[in-house]
């Protein structure tokens, strides 16, 4: 079993060790896009040609699927890489983890980037999954790309500034950008007011694995022999895993069978 995950840049590590930890036997190719992050600012013509490219590099190594663990080409590309790759091989977008997180009602936070935060794509979302909750959308100028390079300091103030927007009364915080949930237990901190229940986060990865699983009938195996094959494509070059990618747990998870520099 082979499974193709593609974004901007790391922020598909999320995704990635999500489908090892279901899959330990499955190799996965991690096809990135440095020469051209960050993708939020570029129109949407200009973003698919892109993501085109990005899902092409994958598709050369024949997985069975692949992921698109990235909010932003998720929302402008999936029917343009839907009708070049599909059927042979089934592609999974990312949605915002919106129902899940409202279904207890209350307040909550979605955590997105200056893009897509008041979006129509976002309030569309909001107006068919958040049900009762009281709904904050919040912006992170800065936080994709701080998590991209592993930049600990503009990290941090990335996070205290879109804590400063969050609510004290959240009981959930949605993050709306894959590279958001490499740094969540920052987040919880961060907006987790003191002597109140604490924060629930919602991301995507955990879901988007499943239903790559799924897709191709796969049922997860977690107690299977890992596999060594990690192929990692930086805007369509063999590379290494980016040294960057090894600040966090899911890159380090990986790190183990990718070659690294």
């Amino acid at each position: 079993m082979k499974i193709a995950l593609m974004d901007s840049g790391i922020g598909l590590l999320a995704a990635a060790a999500a489908v090892r930890r279901l899959r330990p036997d499955a190799a996965l190719v991690l096809s990135s896009d440095p020469d051209g992050m960050p993708w939020g600012p570029r129109t949407p013509d200009d973003l698919t040609t892109r993501a085109l490219a990005v899902a092409r590099a994958a598709a050369a190594h024949r997985p069975d699927a692949l992921i698109v663990a990235c909010n932003t080409a998720s929302v402008h590309t999936l029917p343009a890489l839907r009708a070049e790759l599909e059927p042979a091989i089934p592609v999974i977008g990312t949605v915002p983890a919106i129902k899940p997180a409202a279904a207890g009602g209350g307040a909550v936070a979605i955590w997105a980037t200056p893009a897509t935060t008041g979006s129509p794509y976002q309030r569309g979302l909001i107006r068919d999954f958040a049900g009762s909750a009281d709904v904050t959308e919040v912006p992170c100028p800065g936080l994709a790309d701080a998590v991209q390079h592993a930049d600990e300091d503009a990290i941090d103030r990335a996070v205290a500034a879109a804590a400063a927007l969050t609510p004290t009364d959240v009981r959930a915080v949605v993050l709306g950008c894959t590279h958001y949930e490499l740094v969540a237990e920052r987040i919880r901190t961060a907006v987790q007011p003191a002597g109140r229940p604490p924060v629930e986060l919602y991301g995507s990865a955990d879901a988007v694995a499943a239903q790559a699983l799924r897709r191709i009938g796969a049922l997860p195996q977690p107690s299977a022999t890992p596999a060594t094959d990690v192929t990692v494509l930086l805007s369509g070059r063999r590379a290494e895993l980016p040294h960057a990618a090894l600040t966090y747990a899911e890159g380090r998870l990986l790190g183990a069978a990718a070659p690294t520099r």
